[in-house]
């Protein structure tokens, strides 16, 4: 099964796109995992660079909000249709809200079904905070009632909000390791959703517990039989990095971790 590795835009927006490309190439990634800028031209040109340099993508629905359940499914059907329009490899998607019904998040993941369905984009569905999937044991519901459904793992969002690495959730953990299809290859603990560096020693036990469950998803689509999986590394920017107090210093390089977790996880599974 080979394994492809994407860079997140998440935190270099600024960048111009040509030179993000060279970068991201020279680093050796596979591919980019962004959201389209809503100007036309500005989108182009950052679809341009990526098919430039070679690049695959993966589209990233984060960007709809709204607390109001009407309006969202509206801009949400927008968003989706504007980005599968594009033709990325797939969408992962942040989708619905926490505090919306059972009901009105099953309507927005059925929608993105019909809307996968009519354009040949797979749309997929993250695990994150403040999403329908916010917590381990109430994306249980969603993933029995709706088997179809395909997860992007982000386990870091889970430990953080369970401030626990989900021992006693077990077979919730083990039912969203059978939907997934993509991982966000960040490290969280208990009370946070990204360690400062996973490289030092003090967050050895919380990066196992991650390794632990991103190799039981390997392993088991390598038995499925998948061709190909994908990971980004997604190691984000202030509020998620930590910053040294009363500066604005990062504690640690943002492109580095990103870097790093690559690294590790390409010589980790190179003979998977």
């Amino acid at each position: 099964m080979k394994i492809l590795y994407f860079c997140s835009r998440w935190g270099m927006e600024h960048l111009p796109p040509a030179e993000l490309c060279q970068k991201v190439k020279d680093a050796g990634y596979d591919g980019i995992e962004t959201s389209l800028p809503d100007d036309e031209v500005e989108a182009k040109e950052l679809l341009m660079a990526i098919a430039d340099h070679d690049l695959q993508w993966i589209g990233q629905h984060w960007d709809t909000v709204t607390p109001d359940a009407g309006q969202h499914i509206t801009e949400f059907e927008q968003r989706l249709r504007m980005m599968a329009a594009a033709r990325p490899l797939f969408i992962t998607s942040h989708t619905g809200r926490d505090i919306f019904s059972f009901e009105q998040n099953i309507d927005l993941l059925e929608l993105a079904r019909r809307i996968s369905k009519e354009t040949g984009v797979s749309i997929i569905h993250e695990t994150h905070r403040g999403k329908f999937s916010f917590a381990a044991h109430l994306t249980v519901p969603y993933l029995q009632r709706s088997p179809w459904l395909r997860l992007t793992l982000d386990i870091s969002h889970w430990f953080c909000v369970a401030e626990s690495y989900l021992a006693d959730q077990a077979p919730a953990v083990e039912l969203a390791i059978q939907h997934t299809d993509h991982i966000h290859a960040r490290v969280g603990y208990k009370n946070g959703p990204q360690v400062p560096d996973p490289r030092s020693p003090e967050w050895e036990e919380v990066l196992n517990a991650h390794l632990k469950i991103w190799d039981k998803v390997l392993k088991l689509r390598k038995q499925e039989g998948y061709a190909q999986f994908t990971i980004t590394p997604e190691f984000g920017p202030w509020p998620y990095m930590h910053l040294t107090p009363f500066t604005d210093t990062p504690l640690s390089d943002q492109w580095e971790l990103n870097a790093h977790m690559m690294k590790l996880l390409k010589y980790r599974y190179a003979n998977l």
